[in-house]
């Protein structure tokens, strides 16, 4: 037993280390060691393998229909890949990582997590998000030439992406832009329930990390981060409707945002952001057709036209690896251009065609589907906090990007802290009620 102990809290440390180089794995491919830009890629990989086989051995995996199906769709989909497909073997293991390696980590860390380690790793997620606030101000005001702004493996040229009125949207410590709606829409999360729920957390800083996910907003020229905040928010909203004890909290929460919100925009370093992100909103929404062309059809991205073309694709795809970033680069000699679909699932059905890939996007929407039922369930028993991290899960497990790692990080992270928001607090399990 002392054994077993002792290997669990392995196991935290190294879920921890998976979470660290999940939020720093781009400032460490950008600024501290740029050399090593190409490895550190994947510089998450052997953590999440080394979690799946010390959980196995300390007998907490436990083995489900989900996890089967995607390992057997990874392996089946190396075979294609190299005899039927691109025929590329680096390109095919590379792919088959997402499967073999991420979504089984899932379950480790809901197996490996407790309920207060959710929170913790919530509140250190809090005051992260205070200190990425100031560094975006700082991107966004600085030159592309600037060390803060330089890209992966030192590139000179910048890491911020084309935003609006000459401004660049700004990456935070993330290898790309996407990191950031990424990272504070995972943050908005738990900003929220701490408002509703205090359970310990420091007032001021969550005061802070409220300020600054409102300012992160125009600063990172986001419609993105928008739209992930308003989900979070709303699944807050709803949890908060099915316990009216706690809407006294949500009004404040509200009135508390509208007034920062109010104070923020007056400020001389906000007005430039500002301008900026309703000039990139508007002219995004005037080509894409409004709101409901440049959300909704974001949200979706694409699913709809995949599925129609899906039975279009060779049957067994053109190689599993071939439609991520990565796998571009190795076939073509330097390119990263997509060589089959921008969006998730049309990148799915095309590596591993309408069988394997359509079966992939089942159990991907299936998990999605049950973790909604649960979180539910969890709501009308008084537990909110899983309910809180279904927006993200919904955003994310069933249609993000799981070929760029920092969406599949995320996507992991989401999934397992769902997992782990489940078990019983140390409190409850020793019969006394929070």
């Amino acid at each position: 037993m002392p054994e077993q102990m002792e290997a669990n809290r392995w196991l935290k440390r190294g879920i921890w280390l998976y979470f660290w180089l999940l939020i720093l794995e781009g400032a460490l491919r950008k600024w501290v060691l740029p050399g090593l830009a190409t490895p550190l890629l994947v510089v998450r990989d052997p953590i999440a393998l080394l979690l799946i086989i010390g959980a196995w051995r300390n007998g907490q995996l436990r083995i489900n229909g989900y996890m089967l199906g995607m390992v057997f769709i990874g392996l089946v989909g190396i075979y294609t890949a190299i005899f039927l497909g691109h025929g590329n073997l680096t390109v095919a293991l590379f792919g088959a990582r997402i499967v073999l390696f991420h979504f089984p980590l899932m379950f480790v860390i809901g197996a490996i997590f407790e309920r207060e380690d959710v929170i913790k790793l919530g509140k250190m997620t809090v005051l992260i998000s205070v200190f990425m606030s100031i560094l975006i101000a700082i991107q966004f005001y600085s030159p592309q030439s600037a060390f803060v702004n330089r890209g992966v493996g030192g590139d000179m040229a910048g890491a911020g992406f084309d935003g609006a009125m000459g401004y660049f949207r700004p990456p935070g410590t993330f290898s790309f832009t996407n990191g950031l709606h990424l990272f504070f829409g995972f943050a908005g999360i738990f900003i929220f329930y701490f408002w509703v729920n205090a359970e310990g957390i420091n007032r001021l800083v969550l005061l802070a990390a409220t300020a600054g996910v409102a300012a992160a907003i125009p600063f990172s020229i986001s419609r993105s981060l928008l739209l992930f905040v308003a989900i979070d928010f709303g699944f807050v909203a709803i949890a908060v409707l099915r316990k009216p004890q706690y809407a006294g909290r949500l009004i404040m929460l509200v009135v508390g945002a509208l007034i920062a919100v109010a104070i923020l925009s007056q400020l001389p370093v906000l007005q430039a952001p500002i301008e900026a992100f309703v000039s990139r909103f508007t002219s995004a929404s005037d080509v894409e057709g409004g709101l409901k062309g440049s959300l909704g059809d974001r949200w979706l991205g694409g699913l709809t036209g995949a599925l129609n073309d899906s039975f279009d694709q060779p049957f067994w795809g053109y190689g599993q690896g071939m439609g991520t970033n990565a796998g571009s680069t190795l076939l073509t000699g330097g390119s990263r251009a997509f060589l089959i679909s921008e969006g998730e699932w049309g990148r799915v059905i095309g590596e591993l065609g309408p069988l394997l890939g359509l079966s992939l996007i089942l159990i991907r929407v299936s998990i999605s589907l049950e973790f909604l039922v649960i979180g539910y369930k969890r709501l009308i028993a008084g537990d909110f906090l899983p309910w809180v991290l279904i927006g993200y899960i919904l955003m994310m497990v069933p249609q993000a990007q799981w070929a760029q790692p920092t969406a599949l990080g995320f996507s992991t992270m989401i999934g397992g802290l769902f997992l782990a928001s489940l078990h019983r607090s140390r409190s409850e399990a020793s019969g006394n009620t929070r």
